[in-house]
C-alpha cells in the first residue's frame, strides 16, 4: 500500500472510487434513490470538479488500484473522502485522512472543516474532529442530512 499525491490524470480513476464507494452503501442507510442522487454529483456539481482538478490530495494505491482518495477545497476544506467499498473498516480512510491533515498541518492551516455525510462522520469523529451542527439539504429534490464538522489541527 502507498499513498501518493492526486494529479489531474487520476481524474477517472477517482470518479470510480466514488461511485464504487457510494454504491456500496447500505440502503438502510442511504436508499436507491439518495445513492443516485449523490453519484450525480459527479457530473452535475460544480465543486466535485473543482475538488479534483482544483484541490490538493492524496491517493491510497494496492496492487497498482486507486482504493480511496481524499480532497481538500478550498484548502481548508476536506471536501471529498471515499474509499472502495471492499476496502471500506480496514483502516484504509484512517490512513488517507491522516495524510490530509498532515499535509494541511504542513501548508500551515491550523483547522479543517467538512461536511460529513452519515457514513463518513463516526470516523471522524474517532479522529477527534467535532460537529457544529447536523443540517439538512437537498440533491436532485431528496432529502440527505449531514453533519458541519472540524478538527483543529493543533490542539491547544
Amino acid at each position: 500500500m502507498k499513498l501518493k499525491q492526486i494529479s489531474q490524470k487520476d481524474q477517472i480513476n477517482l470518479k470510480e472510487v466514488y461511485f464504487d464507494s457510494i454504491n456500496s452503501i447500505n440502503e438502510n442507510i442511504y436508499s436507491k434513490e439518495h445513492k443516485f442522487a449523490w453519484a450525480s454529483q459527479a457530473w452535475e456539481n460544480h465543486g466535485f470538479k473543482q475538488s479534483i482538478t482544483k484541490g490538493k490530495g492524496w491517493k491510497l494505491i494496492e496492487n497498482n488500484k486507486t482504493i480511496a482518495f481524499a480532497t481538500r477545497f478550498p484548502s481548508d476544506k476536506l471536501s471529498l473522502f471515499y474509499v472502495r467499498g471492499c476496502y471500506q473498516r480496514r483502516g484504509y480512510g484512517k490512513t488517507i485522512l491522516n495524510m490530509i491533515e498532515k499535509d494541511a498541518l504542513n501548508d500551515g492551516l491550523l483547522k479543517l472543516e467538512t461536511d460529513a455525510s452519515l457514513i463518513s462522520y463516526s470516523l471522524l469523529l474517532k479522529e477527534n474532529w467535532e460537529i457544529i451542527r447536523k443540517e439538512n439539504i437537498y440533491i436532485k429534490n431528496i432529502l440527505f442530512e449531514r453533519y458541519k464538522m472540524f478538527k483543529n489541527l493543533c490542539p491547544i
